[in-house]
């Protein structure tokens, strides 16, 4: 399939082949869901920590005796039935990552990109870079090809300049080629691909 190339000053220039392996798939909402929740997932801190009875303060010794009282029976008082005693079933410090196949990614990745192409909201820039390493030389350029609304950015490397220059743009977001984000790509309006980073997703998920 065939793919506009646009300046930086937003005018059209040429075209692209794009692979229609990887741009123009049948778009599957399960792989989409799957490398989100993964991705998700991954990012977890998985620091929330309760106490169990065995870990609050508090004596062991019995509160008063078993019989005689009127009340109820009481064992200690850490028991989680009392105030300040132990949790029952909290959360434990725990991994929630889990393992997701490469192709399975891959295949989420290209329905992404195929879906992004069937919504009009991808489009391909010729390769730039932003020497000064500003933002309002970065901004000056994005004006002219997307509207001030969330957005990716597809690089063809890991430029410093450019992700120097976008670090303060809060709507934006900075990809590399073979370090996609499925949650990025799936709330992100628009996505802006370097000509060379369109290249390289042809040949990396073809």
């Amino acid at each position: 399939m065939e793919q506009k190339v646009y300046s930086i000053k937003g005018e059209e220039v040429r075209t692209i082949e794009l692979s229609d392996s990887v741009f123009n798939v049948d778009i599957s909402d399960a792989l989409i869901y799957y490398a989100i929740v993964n991705e998700q997932a991954n990012a977890r801190v998985g620091t929330a920590s309760t106490k169990t009875r065995a870990e609050v303060k508090g004596s062991s010794r019995k509160p008063w005796k078993q019989k005689g009282t009127g009340r109820a029976r009481a064992g200690r008082r850490r028991s989680p039935l009392w105030v300040g005693g132990g949790i029952i079933f909290g959360p434990k410090p725990r991994d929630y990552s889990f393992f997701l196949p490469k192709k399975v990614k891959k295949s989420a990745y290209r329905s992404l990109l195929s879906l992004k192409v069937k919504e009009n909201k991808l489009k391909i820039v010729e390769d730039f870079t932003v020497e000064s390493g500003k933002t309002k030389d970065l901004l000056s350029i994005l004006k002219n090809l997307i509207p001030e609304e969330r957005s990716v950015l597809i690089l063809k490397d890991n430029d410093s300049s450019i992700r120097r220059a976008g670090a303060n743009i809060p709507w934006l977001t900075m990809l590399s080629y073979d370090k996609l984000n499925a949650n990025d790509l799936l709330y992100g309006k628009n996505v802006l691909v370097l000509e060379t980073a369109a290249q390289n997703l042809n040949s990396m998920y073809a």
